[in-house]
């Protein structure tokens, strides 16, 4: 039951950043404008990818077997990477979240690339090893929405 609820963490992040977006909360960063904006909804799913890879971080280094698991693998070393990559990305996104544009493409760039290539690995474990552990399957939703949300919303800022 464990694996199955935690699986929905990460999908359930992209939502209540685009909630708080469409419903016009101000989010980390900005400068208190309310309203549904791109330039704060970038910040709100910046802000909650940032919180997301210090999780992964911690989850792929401290929790590595369990993690490992969770997902249908066995563990290997590959989450101690996960992890660092984790660290640097939710660094980097809070930094971005109190920035402006250059900022947020200088992170989104990493991050697009990270999750669209990962999205495709876990779609490759579902396809050809059946692998339909909630922590590969559901990720998907994170996957693929956080850098079709990054990609949409940064091609109709200004820089």
């Amino acid at each position: 039951m464990g694996e199955k609820l935690s699986g929905w963490v990460l999908p359930s992040m992209i939502a209540v950043a685009w909630v708080l977006a469409l419903l016009g909360v101000s989010s980390p960063g900005s400068s208190g404008v309310s309203g549904f904006n791109n330039e704060n909804t970038i910040r709100w799913i910046l802000y909650f990818a940032g919180w997301v890879f210090l999780f992964s971080s911690v989850m792929h280094s401290v929790f590595a077997k369990k993690m490992a698991k969770s997902i249908g693998w066995k563990t290997n070393g590959f989450q101690y990477e996960i992890a660092a990559v984790s660290l640097g990305l939710g660094l980097g996104c809070f930094y971005a979240v109190y920035r402006g544009a250059e900022a947020w493409v200088a992170i989104s760039l990493p991050i697009i690339t990270f999750l669209l290539l990962a999205g495709v690995n876990h779609l490759v474990e579902i396809i050809k090893k059946k692998n339909y552990a909630p922590n590969n399957t559901l990720i998907l939703i994170w996957d693929f929405g956080v850098p079709i949300s990054l990609l949409a919303l940064l091609l109709t800022i200004s820089a």
